[in-house]
């Protein structure tokens, strides 16, 4: 897990982020990015893709990560601006986000991005499945993933007829008949597939 991380070392950098995003498959709510820089030769055993973890463990290193790094940043990019700019420009601006608001917090040398391509100022490198290779893109998947969590939770007790709290907005099976149900509301994106077969039936 800290292989990327120990190469940037041997080369006398040290300030290393992680930038992984939750939320590009749903069909509700906002696509979230965290950026993440650990301190240099940080351990967190156990420390993985935060798919890979349960929900107790995810929030347990949630609250450790916050705690312990150098610097946190959260991008939150809505439905609407998803379906106006399409779901991977959106995901690329979250991160951007993500990364201008860790910058606050602390200087980055080197940025390890999950899967995606960005265009930086900052030296990077876009790992396939990073968050499963590198410590401080898996930190990153579990800011992301706790934040977005959360912001579903909220929308649950708002709405608990649509069950987010069970689907967190991904097309499952019973997500999709709620929607064909009861119809969708406002934090829809309506660019994606079953939310438009639902519009161009009404």
């Amino acid at each position: 897990m800290d292989q990327y991380e120990k190469e940037l070392n041997n080369n006398n950098i040290f300030l290393i982020a992680g930038i992984d995003e939750v939320g590009r498959g749903p069909l509700v709510g906002p696509v979230v990015s965290a950026c993440v820089v650990l301190p240099i030769n940080y351990e967190l055993e156990g420390l993985n893709d935060s798919k890979k973890l349960c929900g107790k463990k995810r929030n347990e290193f949630y609250k450790i990560i916050k705690k312990d790094a150098l610097g946190i940043g959260i991008g939150i990019v809505d439905n609407n601006r998803i379906d106006e700019i399409n779901i991977l420009e959106a995901t690329k601006e979250s991160m951007l986000i993500a990364i201008n608001k860790c910058l606050k917090k602390t200087k980055i040398e080197h940025i390890l991005i999950d899967a995606v391509k960005l265009k930086l100022d900052i030296p990077s490198t876009s790992i396939i499945k990073g968050d499963s290779k590198s410590k401080s893109i898996a930190a990153a998947s579990i800011i992301a993933k706790v934040t977005r969590d959360n912001i579903m939770y909220k929308l649950d007790k708002e709405y608990p007829i649509y069950d987010y709290k069970s689907n967190k907005g991904y097309p499952t099976k019973k997500h999709i008949e709620i929607i064909n149900n009861y119809g969708i509301m406002n934090l829809y994106r309506k660019s994606f597939k079953p939310v438009k077969d639902i519009i161009d039936k009404s």
